[in-house]
């Protein structure tokens, strides 16, 4: 039973904090600030936010498109014996991308709370269905997966600020792991990945497409992968950690020995092994404390991974979960950014829209939890995590050697010494975190080691 309401945590179902209280406010005060006037931006950059946080010099368009992954194993409806059940796996997906210039920058886009009922609105820079840019050349992939449930929008702040650095951005509905769909866990263990792969192939097929919009945009060859939670999951895999033969066999997890496909030595899994993915930002993945990999399956993973977790996460783990992960991934150059105190919610999901501080009559409890950090301010987060990951696709996926800079720091901000001459320029006693204006990277830490033998 333990394993079952483990799995339904996965990636920011609850917070123990929220099970354990129906609000932390009086009644009324959650309603009295969904009332108030908000655009629920997710654009706020704050001015203590990091050198990288801001956005770019590009306007950014944004269209929904919709792609079906056909004669796919219907996992849900799996049982034992016989042949599995196959269906058209259809995934809704938000792609933004730098579009023509004198493009507006503001745009709007509505989607649902976590309780998969209530509509809001969200307030960013995307403008629906722009023209793309005519003469920005090749732009870099970023395939975004959300957490289970979540949904495209979950970290659309993320999306948009990288559409405007030049990259274009496809952030995925998973079928049977959003709000309005959320359905049997065994579905987002095998299809995650899976999911990964088909958009990548879409959009390299939409490419090269004569008369698509993304037609002679997109240099898939130059992919990031970023994932949140269960999106975090899906991208070790899809990086190369092959499962267990133990989590392949839960009673709980994937029915029937379906999660088999990703299991470390398999031929299926290494059938898998994608050349054009070339960086990958893991938030707070799920799994390694609960078994889905051991150190020999995550020697497979050889591309440069960026995980993001905060210190205090009860869903993924951290020194039995995401940390394990990063010391156990040996022959990928890694990094490990930490948020001390921060539970799952570590800089990946967007502010909470001001109507999830209602309490929700499904869930029993307010919403806002599955947005918010108790520490933690979520902008706060947000910026930081624009500001790295601006820096890691930067150098693996443009091939901009300055932004090594940005991640060759010391390990922990707080033994960083600020030192500066009289025109405020550092001096070689400076090592304060580049980028971070003096104080303000305080609670951080951030780890890095190569490859086994380098």
């Amino acid at each position: 039973m333990k394993m079952i309401v483990a799995a339904a945590f996965a990636a920011g179902l609850v917070t123990t904090t929220a099970m354990a209280q129906d609000s932390a406010a009086p009644a009324d005060a959650p309603e009295e600030a969904a009332a108030a006037t908000h655009e629920n931006r997710i654009d706020i950059i704050r001015p203590d936010a990091p050198e990288l946080a801001a956005h770019g010099d590009l306007p950014i368009g944004v269209r929904t498109v919709e792609v079906t992954n056909a004669d796919q194993i219907d996992v849900a409806k799996t049982t034992a014996g016989g042949e599995p059940p196959r269906y058209e796996r259809k995934l809704t997906l938000e792609i933004w991308y730098p579009a023509a210039e004198g493009t507006g920058d503001e745009g709007t886009y509505t989607t649902l709370l976590r309780d998969g009922e209530t509509e809001v609105t969200l307030t960013g820079r995307g403008v629906r269905d722009a023209e793309p840019a005519a003469d920005g050349g090749l732009y870099p992939l970023v395939i975004i997966s959300h957490g289970y449930p979540g949904n495209r929008f979950l970290m659309s702040h993320l999306a948009e600020n990288l559409a405007t650095k030049g990259y274009v951005v496809a952030s995925i509905d998973h079928l049977e792991s959003t709000y309005a769909d959320q359905g049997a866990f065994g579905s987002t263990l095998v299809n995650r990945s899976l999911d990964q792969l088909f958009v990548l192939d879409e959009i390299e097929r939409m490419n090269g497409e004569d008369g698509d919009f993304l037609s002679g945009l997109v240099d898939t060859a130059n992919t990031g992968l970023i994932g949140y939670s269960m999106g975090g999951y899906g991208a070790v895999i899809t990086a190369g950690g092959g499962v267990t033969e133990t989590s392949v066999g839960y009673e709980w997890g994937a029915p029937a020995g379906t999660l088999a496909i990703h299991q470390a030595g398999s031929p299926e899994h290494g059938e898998r092994a994608e050349d054009r993915i070339k960086a990958v930002v893991a938030f707070a993945p799920w799994g390694r404390q609960r078994g889905f990999w051991d150190a020999e399956g995550l020697k497979g993973i050889e591309t440069p991974i960026f995980y993001v977790a905060g210190s205090a996460d009860d869903v993924s783990g951290y020194e039995d979960g995401v940390k394990m992960l990063y010391d156990e991934t040996i022959n990928a150059e890694r990094y490990l950014l930490t948020f001390e105190n921060a539970n799952h919610n570590a800089a990946a999901p967007m502010p909470a829209p001001a109507e999830s501080w209602t309490i929700s009559q499904k869930l029993g409890y307010a919403p806002f939890d599955h947005y918010a950090d108790p520490v933690w301010d979520t902008v706060r987060m947000n910026n930081i995590a624009q500001h790295f990951v601006t820096a890691f696709l930067g150098k693996e996926l443009k091939g901009e050697e300055e932004m090594g800079e940005y991640l060759d720091l010391v390990e922990n901000a707080a033994d960083g010494v600020t030192a500066l001459d009289e025109e405020d320029k550092p001096t070689a006693e400076h090592t304060y975190w580049k980028g971070f204006p003096d104080r303000t990277a305080m609670g951080l830490s951030l780890m890095h080691a190569m490859p086994a033998g380098e």
